[in-house]
């Protein structure tokens, strides 16, 4: 069992019968009351993110989980297929387990697979990746007083704002938790 202030981004806890991912954590002192704990967290089993609010000192049942390296394959409709990279072994989650991160699978990328009791529940892609610009419009100089920016697709499909001198066919940098350019690759 662990308590309120040990919790942290990331973790993964059992409530309610169900698994949930903590994605963020606020520690809320108020006047004359006691001090509360908001947490969002993300249902592992649904995909639904809610917001709740905890006692501090609350206890919950911290769940254990495993992580392994696995390769991306392809998806075929809503099923994407993964490969172990130690033992070969193929896994399978949906979209809606995979949430977000789906724009950012690319044929062979690495990632990690969180399993709880060898059921997949989770995904976690690398803190960046280089992906190509397959569409974007010509930036022109002085166009802006200061940086400016620009939509590009890439060759996931996925839409990221770009410096105005990044051109079609050029690979960049983007960065997994919030989806912004990083640099060109």
């Amino acid at each position: 069992m662990i308590s309120t202030g040990d919790l942290k981004r990331g973790m993964t806890v059992e409530l309610d019968g169900d698994l949930w991912s903590i994605l963020e954590y606020n520690h809320i002192k108020i006047g004359r009351g006691s001090a509360q704990v908001r947490i969002k967290m993300r249902n592992l089993k649904t995909g639904t993110t809610v917001e709740r609010t905890f006692q501090a000192g609350e206890k919950f049942r911290r769940a254990i989980v495993d992580r392994k390296p696995v390769q991306y394959l392809y998806h075929e409709d809503d099923t994407y297929y993964f490969m172990d990279t130690e033992s070969f072994e193929q896994t399978t989650m949906t979209a809606g387990q995979l949430g977000d991160i789906t724009g950012y699978l690319k044929d062979n990328g690495l990632l990690d697979i969180m399993t709880y009791e060898d059921i997949p529940i989770d995904a976690e892609l690398p803190p960046n990746v280089e992906l190509a610009v397959t569409q974007t419009d010509p930036g022109f100089r002085g166009d802006t007083a200061s940086g400016g920016s620009k939509p590009a697709t890439l060759e996931t499909g996925i839409v990221v704002q770009v410096p105005l001198f990044v051109n079609e066919g050029e690979r960049i940098r983007v960065d997994t938790r919030t989806g912004q350019y990083i640099e060109r690759a």
